[in-house]
């Protein structure tokens, strides 16, 4: 899952950011309304969580325009204002859900999962494919009912691939679902983190290389 974090609180949006990526999602962070609509104006994310009140354009901004440009990102609106009123003209604008600061770490958490998991954004909590089951919530994964101890972009990379539902993923596509836009193209990062899933999954290899085109998940 690859998600926007607009916040001008630099040491909250930091400190969520970090959380996030321990549960194996890509983050991409600023701290103002304009460089959020230049971030989702070249790459493709799953949720933007938008800080209400932030310099050079407001969430409310950045949230109407994501609508306007018919974008698909899921949007959650992070506000002090904990009216209904605030509530209500926060949903009004096209957000998905609203939640207000403080909030705890584990709720967001939720709510980004439950966006994700809405049309057209598709993504099932848990995946069961060829003895393989991946528990997204709980970020834990089985092979045959064995607990796999897999780094969170182990897991990423593991979800990416079972969400191609034994389509061929590039490692491009890889690269832009797992890993967030400081990811150098040029490395060797994706098949690095491939070799180790595959490893760790053990046998019969379930991680299938096609030559020349990416990868593929199944028997």
């Amino acid at each position: 899952m690859r998600v926007l974090l607009a916040d001008d609180e630099r040491l909250l949006a930091d400190t969520v950011a970090e959380g996030l990526r321990k549960l194996a999602m890509a983050v991409d962070v600023c701290y103002d309304g304009e460089a959020a609509m230049e971030r989702l104006g070249v790459n493709r994310y799953d949720v933007a969580v938008l800080d209400r009140d932030m310099p050079k354009a407001s969430g409310d901004t950045v949230c109407r325009w994501i609508v306007d440009a018919q974008l698909g990102t899921r949007i959650l609106i992070l506000t002090a204002a904990s009216g209904i009123r605030d509530r209500v003209d926060g949903l009004g604008l096209g957000a998905d859900d609203y939640l207000t600061k403080p909030f705890a770490f584990a709720e967001l958490v939720a709510r980004i999962h439950a966006l994700a998991r809405r049309p057209p954004v598709s993504s099932a909590p848990v995946l069961d494919q060829f003895g393989v089951v991946l528990d997204i919530p709980r970020h834990r994964a089985f092979r045959d009912g064995e607990l796999l101890d897999l780094t969170p972009k182990e897991f990423a990379v593991l979800s990416v691939l079972m969400h191609g539902s034994g389509q061929v993923v590039s490692a491009e596509e890889l690269l832009e679902k797992a890993w967030d836009e400081h990811a150098d193209p040029f490395t060797n990062a994706v098949r690095v983190a491939v070799m180790t899933l595959r490893r760790k999954l053990g046998d019969p290899p379930i991680v299938h290389t096609v030559p020349r085109v990416g990868y593929r998940f199944g028997e």
